[in-house]
C-alpha cells in the first residue's frame, strides 16, 4: 500500500473505525500480523481473556500484573495491547515514547467505570488519613490519586506492606477488597465498585454443578462475590488459577471467571477438563463484551494502520505512573 492510499485509510479509520474497511477473506491474518510485527518493530500483548486466537498470535499472554510487567521491559517501538482500555493506557503511562495501540477503542472495562475520578477524589479528600490502595482495573485518573496500584496476584503481600494501623483506602472493587480483608486482618475502607463478569456467577447453579461432578475442584478469582469464594477450594489471580490447574493433581476443574482462560488451561493440560462456573443469565455465558470487543482482523488493522493510538496527557501521566512504579517496586522485592 503506497503512503498515500495508507495515510487517506488512517484517516478513514480515525473517524470511523474499522468499520469501512474490507478485508480481503484470502488473507492470512497470523501471517500478516507476524510480518507486521517484524516490519513495525510492534510486540504483541494479551490478556487471558481474549479470544484464543488472539492469544495465539500474542507475543505475551498474561494478568494485569504480567502485562505491565512486560509493557516496562519491552525494547519494541509499538505495543499492541490486546487487552482493555485501562490496560493499554498503562503500557503507555510506563511508555511515553512508544506507540501504544489497541484493536477496539470502546473496549472499556465495567469496573474501571464503576469508580469516576472526580467523584472518587471527594470520597478521598473525607479520609485525609488512608492511603490509597487502588486496584489495577482503573483509569489513569484514579491511578494518579493513589498512593500504590495492585493486582490480583500481589494485592495481599502489597497491602501487608502496610502498617497494620495504616487506615486505607481500596478501590475500585468492593469484592477483591473484601478478600484482601478477610487474609489479612485488615478493615479497609471499600470502594463501592465490581466487575459485571464476576458478580454474574450463579451460587445455586455453581452447587449444582458440583454435585454433578464431585471429583471437580472449584476455583475462583477474588473478584467474584464472597459467597461464591466461600465454596472455592482455591482463589487467586488469573495465573494463579492457571498454574493450580497445571500443578493439582485433579482431572476436573470449575472456573469462576472469564472464560478465555480456559483456552491457555485446556494448552497446558489437554487431559484434564475445565468446566466454565454458570453465571445467572439467560444466555449462560460469563464472557466479558468488553475484552471480547477485539478480533484478529481488528488487531491486524490497529497494527497495519497505527490506529487507535492511546495518548496521555503527560502531567497526569507523571502521576499515574508513581503508584504503578511503586508497585512493580514491591512485587520485585517480594519476588512476584
Amino acid at each position: 500500500m503506497d503512503t498515500a492510499t495508507l495515510t487517506a485509510a488512517k484517516e478513514k479509520v480515525e473517524q470511523r473505525g474499522f468499520l469501512d474497511i474490507d478485508l480481503d477473506p484470502t488473507l492470512d491474518l497470523f501471517a500478516e500480523i507476524e510480518r507486521l510485527k517484524k516490519e513495525k518493530n510492534a510486540v504483541v500483548l494479551a490478556h487471558y481473556y481474549q479470544e484464543p486466537d488472539i492469544q495465539d498470535v500474542a507475543d505475551y499472554i498474561g494478568d494485569s500484573l504480567g502485562l505491565a510487567q512486560q509493557a516496562e521491559k519491552t525494547k519494541a517501538d509499538m505495543i499492541v495491547f490486546a487487552g482493555v482500555h485501562f490496560m493499554a493506557e498503562t503500557a503507555k503511562i510506563l511508555n511515553p515514547t512508544k506507540k501504544v495501540v489497541i484493536p477496539d477503542l470502546k473496549a472499556g472495562c465495567s469496573l474501571s467505570d464503576s469508580c469516576p475520578p472526580p467523584l472518587f477524589k471527594r470520597f478521598k479528600e473525607q479520609h485525609p488519613d488512608h492511603v490509597v490502595v487502588s486496584y489495577i482495573n482503573c483509569s489513569a485518573g484514579i491511578k494518579a490519586l493513589s498512593d500504590v496500584i495492585v493486582t490480583s496476584s500481589n494485592a495481599r503481600v502489597i497491602v501487608d506492606s502496610f502498617p497494620k494501623d495504616q487506615p486505607i483506602i481500596f478501590a475500585p472493587d468492593k469484592n477483591l477488597g473484601a478478600y484482601i480483608n478477610k487474609v489479612t486482618g485488615r478493615n479497609m475502607l471499600l470502594w463501592n465498585g465490581a466487575c459485571m463478569v464476576h458478580e454474574i456467577f450463579s451460587l445455586e447453579k455453581i452447587t449444582k454443578l458440583k454435585m454433578r461432578h464431585p471429583n471437580a475442584k472449584f476455583i475462583a478469582h477474588p473478584e467474584c462475590e464472597e459467597p461464591v469464594l466461600r465454596l472455592a477450594d482455591y482463589i487467586g489471580s488469573t495465573t494463579g488459577l492457571l498454574k493450580f490447574t497445571q500443578t493439582d493433581p485433579s482431572k476436573e476443574f470449575i472456573v469462576a471467571t472469564e472464560t478465555g482462560i480456559l483456552h491457555q488451561m485446556m494448552k497446558s493440560s489437554p487431559d484434564k477438563t475445565f468446566i466454565p462456573a454458570p453465571p445467572n443469565n439467560s444466555c449462560a455465558c460469563n464472557d466479558c463484551p468488553h475484552m471480547k470487543l477485539n478480533s484478529l482482523e481488528k488487531l491486524y488493522l490497529c497494527m497495519e494502520y497505527g490506529t487507535p493510538e492511546i495518548t496521555m496527557d503527560e502531567e497526569l501521566r507523571l502521576a499515574a505512573r508513581k503508584p504503578i512504579d511503586r508497585m512493580l517496586e514491591i512485587s520485585a522485592k517480594a519476588g512476584l
